[in-house]
């Protein structure tokens, strides 16, 4: 029987929760009660998912560039507009960059990948904080990656921008233990899902190598330990990085 975490009466927001990771937590948030509003860049796309995810709970949709603070902010009032509160983030969008060495990043491709990676779940953190801090509680659960604690060859972009987010975990999470708002990260190693089709099969035949399990994780299994990540029993593991790597990394 899987466990089912109670977000009756909470508020969440998933950014990139239209699919992959994103969706499976919207599903596992919306399992358990909670009213949820999708942020994605592409709203059609977040408008299909919630409408086929609306009858269990309360979804919405709402259309955000996360690397645009002022949209970021509007979208949170939209939010709160809907709900009346936010008491759940979960900091999800991301995107691959490049594959290639490190100096044959161009520096659009470096600033693209940390504008979306690092710079939005901050953007996010900022706007929603404030108000989790005015109701003292709150849960934010930051997707990082196993790349962010290794380096992954060929990915120093991304790389780079989940170890800053697991910074970011770390920092937010001590400046917020005196209130009921825990912060912490996950560190998948890899999942299929629309990410990959960023990637080169060479990258992904090397992320499987890596896994002592010998398979990818799954989103569902993400999305399990988010909503640990995002429930009222997380009440006192904060600035933590779960990991969720088959035996990867063990640290």
């Amino acid at each position: 029987m899987p466990i089912r975490y109670d977000f009756t009466g909470r508020a969440a927001v998933v950014t990139g929760g239209a699919q992959g990771i994103g969706r499976a937590a919207v599903e596992k948030l919306v399992s358990g009660g909670a009213a949820v509003a999708i942020w994605d860049r592409d709203k059609a796309f977040a408008e299909r998912t919630a409408k086929e995810l609306s009858a269990k709970a309360k979804v919405i949709a709402v259309g955000v560039d996360v690397t645009d603070y002022a949209a970021v902010e509007k979208a949170r009032d939209e939010t709160v507009a809907a709900f009346g509160k936010i008491d759940i983030l979960v900091n999800n969008a991301g995107i691959a960059g490049p594959i290639a060495k490190t100096w044959e990043h161009t520096l659009d491709q470096w600033n693209q990948v940390m504008a979306i990676n690092l710079n939005g779940p901050f953007h996010c953190c900022k706007a929603i904080v404030p108000g989790m801090i005015a109701q003292n509680y709150g849960r934010i659960a930051n997707v990082a990656s196993i790349a962010g604690k290794e380096g992954n060859p060929n990915a120093s972009a991304y790389s780079a921008s989940k170890a800053g987010v697991i910074g970011l975990t770390k920092s937010l999470g001590k400046e917020l233990a005196s209130y009921d708002i825990a912060v912490n990260a996950i560190t998948p190693a890899a999942a299929k899902t629309a990410i990959f089709e960023q990637i080169t099969q060479a990258h992904i035949d090397f992320m499987l190598s890596r896994i002592p399990r010998g398979r990818f994780v799954t989103v569902e299994e993400l999305a399990n330990t988010i909503a640990f990540m995002c429930s009222e029993e997380c009440s006192f593991t904060t600035g933590f990085t779960f990991d969720a790597t088959g035996g990867r990394a063990t640290y």
